[in-house]
């Protein structure tokens, strides 16, 4: 039951410019000059620095006159525009893993029942732990060890591997390696990744016991885009939970994963239907 790699249902527009009156007019206007019939359209003003936000969603059925839309849409908006038209086809997407199965497995069973739109190319691990689990659902799954590499060394054959798949989006679903910044850079934007909310009270091995030991009341978990700086990037989505005392670690732990996989799977949801845009260090999304 899982998605072919087929056409989308309707076109996504994503503008961010400069905000001035009569932007919406404009831009509406346009798409109803060449036939498109707009299903679906969100908009914000980011109050501190006045910049403007809009999701189009549109049906049209003459695509030949989409050619050259970007061009003629940025004619009559402000200079500064960044106008983003989505492709047609599912946004291909590779999972990176470790050891955990949680994240990797909810997505996986999310994507077999048509609930994420992607083209799900395969699953990369530094370990054989899960490549049972992959191959059960018929996916390819690339092993790259990790054992006697430098990261450097690591990173250059995963670069590799991901160049000849080409990704739209890679998800980090626990992949419990750190990325050095010149990987990331590479694929800028394109990452996402999910960790517990205690960073950056609980650093290190055993944060759930170390929240345990604090007596914290609430955990959580973060999906963000990965940028250069550790855990930091923009945060699409986050959830909690509140504990108690009684809460063991390994209850904690047990709460945290459930926490994690749906917290990222729908931070992935969001990046395949175009929700999320990108400004300094935060995101606007429109759900």
């Amino acid at each position: 039951m899982n998605p072919e790699p087929n056409l989308k249902k309707n076109r996504i527009l994503l503008i961010r410019c400069k905000d001035e009156a009569g932007l919406i007019h404009r831009i509406t206007g346009f798409l109803a000059n060449i036939g498109a019939n707009i299903v679906g359209n969100q908009e914000f003003v980011e109050p501190l620095e006045k910049v403007f936000f809009m999701r189009t969603e549109y049906s049209l059925e003459n695509s030949s006159k989409e050619e050259g839309l970007i061009s003629e849409l940025a004619k009559i908006l402000p200079k500064d525009a960044k106008l983003t038209l989505s492709n047609p086809k599912f946004p291909k997407v590779v999972l990176l893993a470790t050891k955990e199965p949680h994240c990797l497995g909810d997505i996986l069973l999310r994507w077999r029942y048509g609930e994420l739109p992607m083209e799900l190319l395969g699953v990369v691990s530094n370990h054989e732990i899960l490549g049972d689990l992959v191959r059960d659902f018929k996916l390819p799954f690339h092993c790259i060890s990790s054992e006697g590499l430098s990261r450097e060394e690591h990173e250059n054959q995963l670069d590799s591997y991901l160049k000849e798949l080409q990704p739209d989006w890679i998800v980090l679903a626990k992949y419990m390696r750190i990325l050095t910044p010149e990987f990331v850079k590479k694929w800028e934007h394109r990452i996402l990744n999910i960790h517990h909310s205690f960073l950056p009270a609980f650093v290190g091995a055993k944060p759930y016991e170390q929240a345990y030991k604090r007596g914290v009341k609430i955990i959580g978990g973060t999906a963000h885009i990965v940028t250069e700086n550790l855990d930091e990037g923009p945060i699409l989505v986050q959830d909690v939970c509140h504990v108690d005392h009684g809460y063991s670690p390994e209850r904690l732990v047990l709460y945290g994963r459930d926490l994690e996989k749906v917290v990222l799977s729908k931070a992935l949801r969001l990046l395949l239907e175009d929700r999320v845009m990108i400004f300094q260090n935060r995101t606007i999304i429109f759900e």
